[in-house]
């Protein structure tokens, strides 16, 4: 056999060969499919659930393309193509301010907010009794469980000029009261302060998850070589956690334009709509009590196509960093 037979040998079958292992691969799969086959079973109610509620809405996506009228339905509405957006971006005289407002409210809270349980953790895990570290956790938890109809009534009460013990605390130190939820300078940063003392304890335990799973033995061998508390937390523990941290950050960003109409729409009032009108309220306005569904779809849809570019552009950067992407 001369040479050139025996360089061909080889690719063909290695041609061969990784057909046969892509067959088999396939085969080896769709075995362990079979024998999970109940597993699979048990996803049919959330794969209902997500195609009733998730996907099936989104035929309501033309909406933001049609003049929407109720006798007519959707799919008998006339299409206006872009006008809708046209008149948001171009011809809606407080479409630039809300869109600021959300911005900058968002913003605020991924500064302020994003870093907070993360800190939270960190400090929970160095506490050395454990019992006192459970009611600290428990104790933070709380909030995330109420609603902010309950929230905002508490929070009312306590910002309150006349009765609220936190002015009442300003003016035992000589200080004027303050009506932070009607004051323009305040409303924000309250929005931001009241944001974090609701999910604070709450986005702990992802973070509390990932400290949990780093390996003691790091630790050991940093005493060894004579690290402190700083110096383990600084080059163990924050880099141990760094894929997590990414990935949050890169889910955080994706909803920036998600503000908290909830939180918003239970503390803001007429006096504060210069700096608290956001999307989402404007879109209960336009769309609930106006009855402008094509306009607000139109804003849905904005929203939408915003997050899920930020989204798919900071998993690019995160990886390009070398850090742990969504996708």
């Amino acid at each position: 056999m001369n040479k050139s037979n025996i360089a061909r040998v080889p690719n063909h079958v290695n041609g061969n060969s990784a057909a046969v292992n892509r067959g088999g691969a396939w085969k080896e799969t769709w075995k362990n499919y079979k024998k999970s086959k109940y597993l699979f079973f048990m996803l049919i109610p959330t794969l209902i659930w997500f195609g009733i509620f998730h996907y099936g809405p989104l035929y309501g996506i033309q909406l933001a393309f049609k003049d929407f009228s109720p006798i007519k339905g959707i799919w008998g509405s006339e299409w206006v193509g872009l006008e809708h957006f046209e008149f948001l971006f171009f011809q809606s005289p407080d479409f630039a301010r809300i869109f600021q407002n959300t911005l900058l409210i968002s913003l605020y809270n991924i500064i302020f907010g994003f870093p907070a349980p993360i800190i939270l953790a960190l400090l929970l895990n160095e506490l050395r009794s454990h019992r006192f570290k459970r009611v600290a956790q428990s104790i933070s938890y709380i909030p995330h469980f109420f609603s902010w109809v309950i929230l905002s009534g508490i929070i009312i009460v306590m910002l309150s000029p006349s009765e609220g013990p936190v002015n009442y605390i300003l003016q035992l130190f000589g200080m004027e009261p303050v009506y932070f939820l009607a004051d323009p300078d305040y409303f924000r940063p309250t929005l931001v302060a009241t944001n974090i003392w609701k999910e604070i304890g709450w986005g702990t335990i992802i973070y509390l998850a990932a400290l949990a799973g780093i390996d003691p033995t790091l630790y050991e061998a940093s005493v060894i070589d004579g690290a402190g508390r700083w110096k383990k937390m600084w080059h163990i523990t924050l880099p141990s956690i760094l894929p997590v941290v990414s990935i949050m950050f890169i889910l955080s960003l994706g909803g920036i334009l998600n503000a908290g109409f909830d939180q918003i729409f239970n503390l803001y009032s007429p006096a504060v709509y210069e700096v608290a009108d956001v999307i989402d309220t404007y879109v209960y306005r336009a769309g609930i009590q106006q009855a402008q569904f094509g306009l607000t779809t139109a804003v849905g849809l904005f929203k939408n196509v915003i997050g899920i570019m930020l989204v798919l552009g900071t998993n690019y950067v995160m990886k390009k960093m070398g850090q742990e992407g969504v996708l």
